[in-house]
């Protein structure tokens, strides 16, 4: 059984809420105790004011938190109507939003060196892993992909926090490799030792990756996006099949062994 969910309500503020890539924004908001309480790869489901017959909140990772400025950066991208209010919100608007929902990351114990995989809006919650590995002095490689260079995010902020190498990929060639960021994933793992493989982004995606770090034999979590609609277990609409049955990634994640999961 999964433990009680840490999502509390939180109302917050929105500080900035900016485009950074073709279709993809970045919100900062105001929430104290939450930007003290939330761990990289949970997540938030915030409510987004603008239409009264939409009951759902918008569950979203994050990409950093700062517990002393009392404020989280979460990046989303545009994908339906509740998404498109969230990018219509201005600096001083005020909503409420439940969180810190699931549980994140597992870095191993003494991880030597790591490699992240992230695709798409997949970046913020491996992005914000990456800061926890760089803070802890762990080396990690990434690589990272996205269907244009117009949707391609955070590839200098990877290269900011020190990334032994940053492999970008997309899926036209107008950026770095022509293909997928999963294409180097086999070469890195033969190539060097590593203790852990986060990945998170489209589903094929991790699917590829999980087996590549299967057959190497190195620790693989993936977090796995569904719509989370409550955020603490009662609606059973984000059910993930695991080896060991269905469960829910509001509460047994997002962030799962990747072996554990039916792919």
């Amino acid at each position: 059984m999964p433990s009680p969910s840490p999502a509390r309500m939180h109302s917050f503020e929105v500080v900035s809420n900016e485009k950074i890539a073709d279709g993809i924004f970045s919100l900062v908001i105001s929430a104290p105790e939450l930007a003290r309480a939330i761990k990289p790869g949970q997540f938030v489901n915030l409510a987004v004011p603008g239409n009264a017959m939409s009951l759902l909140r918008v569950p979203l990772s994050y990409e950093v938190a700062d517990a002393d400025a009392g404020t989280v950066t979460l990046w989303y991208a545009v994908v339906g109507d509740g998404t498109h209010r969230l990018s219509q919100m201005q600096p001083g608007d005020n909503s409420d939003l439940l969180g810190p929902g699931g549980h994140g990351w597992t870095i191993p114990e003494g991880c030597g060196r790591a490699l992240l995989v992230a695709g798409g809006i997949g970046v913020p919650p491996v992005l914000c892993l990456a800061r926890e590995l760089a803070h802890a002095g762990v080396s990690f490689d990434v690589c990272v992909g996205a269907a244009t260079a117009e949707k391609l995010v955070g590839v200098a902020d990877f290269e900011a926090l020190g990334a032994a190498s940053v492999n970008v990929a997309t899926d036209d060639g107008t950026a770095g490799h022509h293909g997928f960021c999963t294409d180097a994933v086999q070469g890195l793992l033969a190539q060097n030792s590593y203790s852990y493989v986060a990945t998170c982004g489209p589903e094929p995606m991790m699917a590829k990756v999980a087996a590549a770090a299967s057959e190497a034999g190195v620790f693989c979590e993936a977090s796995l996006e569904r719509m989370m609609s409550c955020g603490f277990g009662a609606c059973a609409t984000c059910a993930v099949e695991t080896k060991s049955g269905m469960k829910g990634a509001c509460m047994c994640g997002p962030v799962f062994d990747a072996k554990e999961v039916v792919w």
